[in-house]
């Protein structure tokens, strides 16, 4: 972080966008978010395949178009953009053009399939895949003060010390009204304005297909009384301080991104609707190929914790579906959400 803004008190999305994306900022950093966290894509390639798996299901849906393009937001290293292309079966990876987008330069020895970029590009047809995304996109965080009025919240940057500010008003009240409602002094809310537009601009660069933001969330009937706001460094959470050497991350009020014709479910369903579970292998297996058991084994032990309850599985997973509508018959995606609800009851 900067000297000179390090004693400024400031509202805590312009703080954490500059210390996570200014020009000394955490995401700007070599090592990278694999370095300091670990998500699905990290947890199992199970998770990539899968992913593949939603792509060639959106391949068919759009009636198997000349080209089709994968994007993949917050993309890290890569990691997720290279899995998904290496899992495509050659008929679909032979149409395939992948994207990573990232604020980070491109990293050394990145699959020459992928291009790098800062922006999504815009006209695509096919999947736009946003994993733990909307968590970084930078938020307000309101608090109730002691006469009931919501204030902004400030922090310092070179410490992280915290003072109420200015009353929330204009667009940002108005936010608050719709999908948070304040519940008594002292209870916080984050302002996920900034991610619904975010949301929208990410969406909006689809001509055809569906797009996806796989996150931490929590909906309207259960919206954590004192926010979520945290920082994670080496693998450990933190206190929440916007100096550049941590992860600042708060969960996503997920049906507040929802636009027209999509739907919010939970990583156990999708993943499981695309045939990932954590069933053990028979154990007959282990007398007659006992390598296979054991590879079948650690599978079912990724798979699992992909869907577990209390954690991986119960992210949220918007599935938001664009220009695939045709008159007289039903979204094309329907299919999906189908299989999707299926798996929700289990």
């Amino acid at each position: 972080m900067r000297h000179e803004t390090a004693g400024v008190w400031r509202g805590w999305r312009e703080a954490t966008q500059e210390a996570l994306y200014g020009p000394s900022g955490f995401y700007r950093g070599p090592g990278g978010p694999a370095g300091h966290f670990r998500t699905s894509v990290h947890a199992s390639p199970l998770f990539a395949a899968a992913v593949a798996r939603l792509l060639c299901r959106v391949d068919e849906a759009l009636g198997r178009p000349a080209v089709l393009d994968f994007v993949d937001m917050a993309a890290g290293h890569g990691e997720l953009a290279a899995g998904v292309l290496d899992a495509l079966p050659a008929d679909v990876a032979s149409r395939a053009r992948g994207y990573a987008v990232e604020h980070a330069g491109r990293p050394a020895g990145l699959d020459p399939r992928i291009q790098w970029l800062p922006e999504p590009p815009r006209g695509i047809t096919g999947l736009l895949f946003a994993n733990e995304w909307l968590d970084n996109v930078p938020v307000d965080v309101a608090e109730v003060d002691a006469e009931g009025v919501r204030r902004l919240v400030l922090v310092r940057a070179g410490d992280g010390a915290e003072r109420l500010g200015e009353p929330v008003t204009g667009a940002r009240e108005r936010w608050l009204r719709a999908w948070w409602p304040a519940s008594g002094e002292g209870s916080r809310a984050e302002i996920g304005l900034s991610r619904d537009t975010a949301w929208a601009g990410a969406v909006a660069t689809l001509d055809r297909g569906l797009a996806v933001a796989a996150d931490y969330a929590h909906l309207a009937a259960a919206r954590p009384p004192f926010g979520t706001l945290t920082g994670f460094r080496q693998g450990r959470e933190t206190r929440a301080v916007p100096d550049g050497s941590s992860d600042i991350t708060a969960h996503v009020a997920l049906d507040a991104c929802v636009l027209p014709g999509g739907h919010v479910v939970t990583q156990r369903a999708a993943l499981r609707a695309l045939g990932v579970n954590g069933a053990r292998p028979a154990l007959a297996l282990a007398s007659s190929d006992p390598a296979a058991y054991v590879r079948a084994l650690a599978g079912a032990g990724e798979a699992a914790e992909l869907t577990a309850p209390g954690g991986l599985g119960d992210f949220g997973w918007l599935l938001q579906p664009v220009g695939v509508d045709r008159p007289g018959r039903h979204t094309l995606f329907d299919g999906l959400l189908v299989d999707v609800a299926d798996h929700e009851e289990q």
